[in-house]
């Protein structure tokens, strides 16, 4: 069968349904939105900050779309299932998962708070883990799921240690779900960002180190939540339904 045919096949005349974590602030955030402006409906799921992920969901439906938030601990698998009952619930199913939620300490390996690092490690590695167990079980056909690394995972630069250890292990899990899954007309794929503009990664730096790092990619900026958002709907489009089981560098072309 031809990837033409197999694209055929997805069901396109029900609406589209999205998860996506993370998505009260930053490239989460972002890609609530471009999902929302392609005609999904789309949950929120939110850990702390609640009130731009209602905000958020408030937008979507004044404009005529469809979106619900809904708090969940990522690394919780209770409250991880709630978030794809409340979709399917409320939407009729689950096509789409971004899963944008993540945590970043930044110190010299020697130097790592270990109770930091379990912290960070229960949120990406585990938080990643649960999401992508209920996305295999629930996600239709034609549907994707998004996962994120980071471009750091190449860079290898210091003090990402902790950080660039759990998104590798995010990075291998995506790959062998792939695998996994195959058979099932299901895509699944990690997007991998350069240094991006979000509160996230601007948090703790000085301008002169900001400044430094925009200057890397021959672009010579940093990347912008929107840019990072645009790969994430190609990826969840049927127009991406090619791309499977692959690490997606969105960085301006620093490595």
């Amino acid at each position: 069968m031809s990837p033409q045919e197999s694209a055929s096949q997805h069901p396109t005349d029900r609406p589209r349904v999205a998860i996506v974590t993370g998505g009260s602030r930053g490239i989460g955030h972002e890609a609530v939105k471009r999902l929302a402006a392609d005609g999904y409906a789309v949950v929120i799921g939110y850990a702390g900050h609640r009130e731009p992920a209602e905000a958020a969901a408030k937008d979507i439906t004044a404009a005529g779309g469809r979106a619900v938030a809904v708090q969940a601990d990522v690394a919780e698998e209770q409250q991880v299932a709630a978030v794809f009952d409340t979709a399917e619930s409320e939407f009729g199913g689950v096509d789409v998962v971004v899963h944008a939620a993540g945590r970043m300490y930044l110190a010299p390996i020697a130097e790592l708070d270990l109770a930091e690092l379990d912290t960070l490690h229960r949120t990406n590695i585990r938080g990643t883990f649960v999401v992508a167990q209920q996305a295999a079980r629930r996600i239709r056909g034609g549907g994707a799921l998004i996962t994120f690394s980071t471009s750091i995972v190449g860079l290898a630069l210091p003090a990402y240690g902790a950080y660039s250890a759990s998104k590798g292990a995010v990075e291998a899990l995506t790959m062998i779900l792939a695998r996994e899954l195959r058979g099932r007309d299901i895509t699944v794929n990690t997007v991998a960002p350069g240094p991006t503009a979000t509160d996230l990664f601007l948090d703790g730096k000085d301008e002169e180190t900001i400044a430094r790092m925009a200057a890397q990619p021959p672009l010579e900026r940093l990347g912008t939540p929107a840019d990072i958002a645009e790969v994430v709907a190609f990826l969840a489009s049927p127009a991406g339904h090619w791309v499977n089981g692959q690490r997606v560098r969105a960085n301006g072309g620093i490595v």
